[in-house]
């Protein structure tokens, strides 16, 4: 079993171009359902139905949330696909196991008073204080993935015209515009502050590809994206968690509130389906109703 599975991730980075993230979430919801088989005595060909009832009942009982469960599947299911094409299994009686159904959460934003706390909260000529400017400015103009960010290089940007070329996921380019606010601290940062991070570099590379750099001068990191995210949020006063998600929540929130049409936003976030940009316009309906509660007299 280990080595179709192996097989399968050879497939996953080759012939569809997953992330190493995506490839390491699959191999690890597959191993533990491989796990569940070995436990049960049972081998890729007995996969049924009900084994897979069986396994998704067993994650419930442990208490996993719905939204973990269905990722779970999804990966058992792709992968149940891949060994029915490559004609290991002989039946696809899996695909009529239902997704749990999800309840409707809205994804967390900012109101604009507060993005501009954020925005003001990196002060100082440091020039840790101008990355983490540039690199705020940038998350909140561009409505860009945290990973889709530390991938960034120089070359990425094009100042002249305010754009930003960005991969997405599968690898998947897109431009993205970006506002001259944000256009200003990228300038101040590349100009300045990023020769004099690079300076810091053990080898001293003044072409080392990474747009945000650490204090060392080496590529920033998703973690240390977070926690430069967690500092600032502590000194502008927010008494919310707020992970770089919630910078894309906001951009797309805000665009849509200003009139932006959903196709638009759909394509700056460099989403495949519009489906998953729909849930900004549940976000700003909720957001109207509860004006519209507090303000009209008679609500």
């Amino acid at each position: 079993m280990r080595h179709f599975l192996a097989e399968f991730l050879k497939y996953l980075r080759v012939e569809k171009n997953y992330s190493e993230k995506t490839v390491t979430a699959y191999e690890g919801d597959l191993r533990r359902f491989l796990d569940f088989l070995r436990y049960h005595k049972r081998e890729l060909a007995d996969i049924d139905y009900l084994t897979l009832r069986y396994y998704l009942a067993e994650l419930h009982a442990e208490g996993l949330r719905r939204v973990s469960i269905s990722r779970k599947l999804s990966a058992i299911r792709t992968f149940l696909r891949y060994l029915h094409r490559e004609k290991i299994l002989l039946t696809n009686t899996f695909s009529v196991v239902s997704t749990p159904r999800q309840g409707k959460k809205l994804p967390h934003f900012l109101y604009f008073p507060e993005m501009l706390a954020l925005l003001s909260a990196p002060t100082g000529d440091s020039p840790l204080a101008a990355r983490d400017r540039a690199l705020l400015e940038l998350l909140y103009a561009t409505g860009i993935r945290v990973g889709e960010l530390t991938a960034l290089t120089p070359d990425s940007v094009d100042p002249e015209n305010r754009l930003l070329l960005v991969f997405g996921k599968g690898g998947k380019e897109r431009l993205v515009p970006f506002g001259s606010f944000a256009g200003e601290s990228l300038g101040a940062y590349m100009e300045g502050a990023r020769c004099e991070l690079l300076r810091r570099r053990k080898d001293a590379d003044p072409d080392f590809p990474a747009l945000f750099l650490n204090r060392f001068g080496g590529r920033l990191s998703e973690r240390s994206v977070r926690r430069i995210l967690d500092k600032h949020v502590h000194r502008a006063g927010l008494a919310h968690k707020i992970s770089p998600h919630v910078l894309r929540h906001s951009f797309a929130t805000h665009l849509l509130d200003a009139g932006a049409d959903l196709r638009s936003v759909q394509e700056l976030l460099g989403h495949a389906s519009v489906s998953s940009t729909q849930i900004y316009t549940h976000v700003s309906r909720e957001r109207l109703r509860q004006v519209y509660n507090k303000a009209h007299p008679r609500a």
